[in-house]
């Protein structure tokens, strides 16, 4: 065989492009600027303010706490209000009307609210604002929508502190609209300073399947949509739960729980309800209640933050998620018990 030479390759006279490097820069976070516009009441900056204590990552956190540390002087001033309700109360419309009565008389109104997290992909919808559109574009409003992110209670880890930033910015009133009725629902009971629940019509109904220990948090009972046709009904509804109310425990000491009827179709009984609340406010402030309750809330988000900060340590530990998997094979396996599988690993002294 004879094998012929092949055509010798020359360059076509390109240039090779050099590969891009990506190299993440660290973010330049001014927490001094963001302090005085959140002073000035800026609600763009209050919105990048929540995203840093939001944020897992580290820099963002210790951002979001030294920029906190700062403006606590600034807070603390404002009615913080808790509203939660059966499925298809009328959370979002009821906060709405009553947001915008208040906004329109010279009130600023802070929003924070839940949305529930699919437990299949972890995300939310943070469909808030979309419900509640003409309030989000009144001026003396800021809402402010964020997943629950699997957090027992209705909340997110985040809002008791999302609370304290919108009081630095300003806003006198901070309704907090939780995901609905639940047995974990109580946790926004050790956050707010006045908790309403929301029901529907036919009380004997709503009854049963309501439970007694969140009916014994609430401060006022809404029963909403009282209008129209139900508006009769709505009426019973009201003469029923003001009569079940006297053979409950009072959520407060010293404080007499009422069940109001409201409309936010028709705007009515929103003056009772906003009465109400001042009255409570008033008594509480008068008789010492209202400062023992905000220093037992902090003590309770103290020792909070410290079980959520052990969670994270122990499972940050070189090899404890893989030492946690095994346990839970031979627990499926049926080789092991639950308080054995704990004792590995935190055995008892």
């Amino acid at each position: 065989m004879h094998v012929m030479n092949g055509i010798e390759s020359r360059h076509d006279g390109m240039v090779a492009p050099k590969r891009k490097r990506f190299v993440k820069k660290e973010k330049d976070i001014n927490v001094d600027g963001l302090y005085e516009e959140i002073g000035k009441g800026s609600r763009l900056h209050l919105s990048k303010a929540i995203t840093l204590l939001e944020s897992r990552a580290e820099q963002d956190q210790k951002a979001g706490q030294e920029l906190l540390r700062k403006l606590l002087p600034k807070t603390g001033k404002s009615i913080r209000i808790g509203i939660t309700g059966v499925p298809g109360a009328g959370k979002s419309t009821f906060i709405e009307a009553f947001g915008l009565q208040l906004a329109k008389v010279g009130h600023k109104v802070a929003v924070l609210a839940i949305d529930p997290s699919s437990t299949v992909t972890g995300g939310s919808i943070l469909g808030d604002k979309t419900r509640m559109e003409a309030l989000a574009k009144h001026p003396n409003a800021f809402i402010r929508p964020s997943p629950s992110s699997g957090t027992l209670g209705g909340v997110h880890k985040k809002t008791r502190e999302t609370m304290l930033l919108c009081e630095a910015a300003g806003y006198d009133i901070i309704l907090i609209e939780t995901v609905g009725v639940g047995q974990s629902e109580t946790v926004v009971r050790g956050m707010v300073d006045f908790f309403m629940l929301l029901v529907l019509t036919g009380a004997g109904d709503e009854l049963q399947g309501m439970k007694k220990g969140i009916m014994e948090l609430a401060d006022c009972m809404i029963v909403h949509k009282a209008d129209g046709d139900n508006l009769k009904l709505a009426k019973k509804t009201v003469r029923e739960y003001r009569q079940l109310l006297h053979f409950l425990q009072p959520a407060t000491p010293g404080w007499t729980t009422s069940a109001l009827p409201v409309s936010s179709l028709e705007l009515t009984g929103f003056e009772t309800v906003w009465e109400t609340i001042k009255s409570f406010q008033e008594h509480m402030v008068e008789s010492g209640v209202w400062n023992e309750r905000r220093q037992s809330q902090t003590k309770d988000w103290f020792h909070s933050m410290i079980r959520d900060r052990l969670i994270d340590s122990f499972f940050s530990q070189q090899g404890k998620k893989e030492l946690v998997a095994n346990l839970e094979k031979q627990l499926l396996t049926g080789e092991m018990t639950v308080a054995s599988a704990v004792d590995c690993i935190l055995p008892m002294e």
